[in-house]
């Protein structure tokens, strides 16, 4: 009796093909067992790694079966899959893998990550040869993917192809790429989100290790400049492959044999800094097994898919969603003056990454405290300080635990040096403004830190005489602003006097909202307006 037949359309591909129910067309004589392989031993256990900062959910992907599938990268919102898993009774074994000769599919992707059952991608690229890796241009017009030969399965060489105009999976100018060599094997091709760099594992003769990481600028005609390899920051002398890039594309990651691994491939993270590599972290026990965790490609920022050969699993590797549930770090502290630990409000404080990109500012509170919400583990970053009567600071902060957690850390500034100048024709020692609260006239404890500036004058030049003019804003009655900011007034030179300096070389006066430096009665004024035309005036005399 013969076997019914479905017809069934990739809706990326125009290929057709046969299936029955439950793939009852798969070739029975393909060897299913899982392959041995051995690897040296692992440098460390999974329990001394731990979560190394990650907590991923593994969930079946619902894809996979007793043959192998691998992730290999997304076009047109779908996965693209290789899988050894051949349609048909002709399928032929490649003695190397004890599997069929290996082929891409398509999967559509449910809302929870579930995909969808196979269908072959398309049959311009998939031939009677072993078909693996693929990748997309920006623009999905172009792809890069390699394919051994029957003969040499075990030697990969990559291709280039190009979208014919109009069609939905036509894929023409089907090219060998020139930075193929004899008896080398390229593999795992990515690029980047730009389209600008070809990522790829190779046995090239200069790699480190067996297999290595290496890059290639892709040029305005999609060829490819000689390939670099990234060196020993992420090569090792083990096998290292499947790289791919955060969504971001700050974070390269990749399997390794080597680095510290408890087994078989570990998938690997690296920081980007301007083309050079961080040592690489483990992705921690919630993902990495002793067996192979390979091709790890993600779809949002924090939810991919990842393949493994594992226990338990249906095949030979298996297709599974990770999920990355965030590490929640902040960092909280304080800006304070360095020689008083008067703590400081109103500091802006700007948190940079590596790359010196602002990732959040804020001005500390009337505590003088600062806390961002938004740190990530094993990033270290910059904290700039600016604040009016203070040097500019900078402050290296580095993330260095991988559970939940609050950072303390607090940044202690400089005061600049006061200045003597003329100002509105009068000789001036000019500094940062001196702050009261709204309607009072008692001096805020971090505006000491400012009349201790005066103190360094007067004690520095002992001829000097001081006069010292109060201002408010003009917010209240004309009388109560006079009498306001003559209190004012008198703070300073109380102050001032209590510090050792002789009350003779001290005036005080308060011109109440005479003198304003913003005229807020004719205009509208904002709270920093208001608070400029607060102010202290010194005034040096004759």
């Amino acid at each position: 009796m013969k076997t019914k037949l479905f017809v069934i359309i990739c809706l990326v591909s125009n290929f057709i093909f046969s299936q029955g129910p439950s793939n009852n067309l798969i070739a029975e004589n393909i060897n299913t067992s899982k392959p041995t392989l051995t690897y040296p031993n692992s440098s460390v256990s999974a329990d001394e790694i731990g979560t190394n900062g990650f907590e991923f959910e593994i969930l079946d992907a619902g894809v996979n079966t007793k043959y192998s599938e691998i992730g290999t990268g997304f076009f047109r919102n779908k996965l693209i899959m290789v899988s050894s898993k051949k349609l048909g009774g002709l399928a032929k074994i490649d003695f190397n893998t004890n599997e069929a000769y290996k082929e891409l599919f398509c999967l559509d992707i449910n809302d929870n990550g579930v995909l969808s059952r196979p269908l072959l991608f398309s049959r311009m690229l998939n031939t009677n040869d072993s078909e693996d890796q693929l990748t997309f241009s920006p623009d999905q017009k172009t792809v890069y993917f390699t394919r051994s030969s029957r003969a040499n399965s075990l030697e990969y060489k990559l291709y280039k192809a190009t979208l014919e105009e109009g069609s939905h999976g036509n894929w023409i100018n089907e090219e060998l790429l020139s930075i193929n060599k004899t008896n080398v094997s390229i593999e795992n091709p990515f690029l980047n989100r730009a389209g600008d760099k070809l990522y790829f594992s190779s046995n090239m003769n200069e790699s480190i290790g067996g297999f290595d990481i290496y890059v290639s600028n892709v040029n305005a005609d999609g060829s490819l400049d000689t390939p670099k390899n990234l060196g020993h920051s992420i090569n090792t002398t083990s096998d290292e492959k499947y790289p791919s890039l955060s969504i971001d594309g700050k974070h390269l990651y990749f399997s390794s044999k080597g680095h510290q691994n408890f087994g078989g491939y570990d998938l690997f993270v690296s920081r980007i800094l301007n083309d050079s590599y961080k040592a690489p972290r483990n992705l921690g026990n919630t993902i990495n097994t002793s067996y192979d965790e390979i091709a790890y490609f993600l779809a949002t920022k924090n939810k991919g898919y990842v393949s493994s050969n594992k226990p338990n699993g249906k095949g030979s590797f298996d297709i599974y969603t990770a999920v990355n549930d965030e590490i929640i770090q902040s960092l909280e502290g304080n800006a304070i003056d360095l020689v008083t630990k008067i703590k400081l409000p109103n500091t802006l404080v700007i948190l940079k990454d590596e790359d010196n990109n602002e990732i959040a500012r804020q001005m500390t509170d009337e505590a003088g405290a600062f806390n961002f919400k938004n740190v990530v583990p094993f990033e270290l970053y910059t904290l700039s300080t600016q604040k009016d009567g203070f040097v500019d600071g900078t402050f290296e902060f580095l993330a260095n635990r991988n559970f939940n957690t609050k950072y303390n850390k607090d940044l202690e500034l400089n005061t600049t040096e006061p200045v003597i100048a003329e100002v509105d024709d009068e000789l001036r020692i000019v500094l940062e403004n001196i702050y009261f609260d709204f309607a009072k006239y008692s001096i805020k404890e971090e505006s000491t830190i400012s009349l201790n500036k005066i103190l360094k004058v007067l004690n520095d030049k002992p001829e000097i005489t001081l006069a010292i003019n109060a201002h408010t804003d003009s917010r209240g009655n004309n009388n109560y602003n006079l009498r306001l900011s003559n209190k004012r007034a008198e703070s300073a030179v109380k102050y001032l006097v209590k510090n050792g300096i002789a009350k003779s070389r001290l005036t005080s006066k308060g011109f109440g909202e005479t003198k304003p430096l913003i005229d807020c009665k004719s205009n509208s004024c904002s709270d920093e307006e208001h608070q400029s035309n607060r102010r202290i005036e010194f005034v040096i005399l004759d």
